[in-house]
């Protein structure tokens, strides 16, 4: 999935595509792609293996931007999805496809329906552990549960997608 990260205020573009612990990305449309291993050792920390080299990153929500930390240095980190504001709002206008995604790194602890549920709007979808506290992500309207693509006990990374509702 290609996204526009600004770190510290300058914007690159990575592509990327997780299968496991490997995540596949090109930076700035290189046609070198790379390899990274990424761990989730606790919530919101994680081991990242790339080129050779072991990080340890740090992960937290800030008001509106994620905090990044790595070798000891914090970074301001901006995840844009160019997909997010047609499906916020498709979600307002009642039409189309709601897209329920991981607010940010966590563990999937409870699916609260099943595919080809019917859902009511405010009706609770799934709960994400993040950060030693449980969310409850929940329809913004009402329809039909068409996908859910993680299973309870598996991790999350932030945006990934936890239910699509139609």
């Amino acid at each position: 999935m290609k996204r526009e990260v600004r770190i510290e205020g300058n914007s690159i573009w990575i592509d990327a595509d997780r299968k496991g612990d490997a995540v596949a990305f090109t930076v700035n449309g290189s046609d070198t792609p790379q390899t990274a291993s990424i761990v989730e050792a606790e919530p919101g920390v994680y081991s990242v293996l790339l080129n050779g080299k072991s990080y340890l990153v740090r992960l937290a929500q800030g008001k509106q931007e994620l905090l990044v930390s790595v070798c000891g240095r914090e970074y301001i980190v901006d995840v844009i999805d160019p997909r997010a504001r047609s499906r916020r709002a498709g979600a307002l206008g009642g039409d189309g496809r709601q897209v329920l995604s991981a607010p940010m790194p966590g563990k999937i602890v409870k699916q609260l329906v099943n595919e080809g549920d019917q859902v009511e709007a405010g009706q609770g979808v799934i709960v994400v552990e993040a950060m030693k506290m449980q969310n409850e992500m929940k329809a913004t309207r009402a329809g039909r549960v068409t996908s859910l693509p993680t299973a309870e006990g598996a991790t999350v990374s932030a945006g990934e997608v936890l239910a699509v509702i139609e």
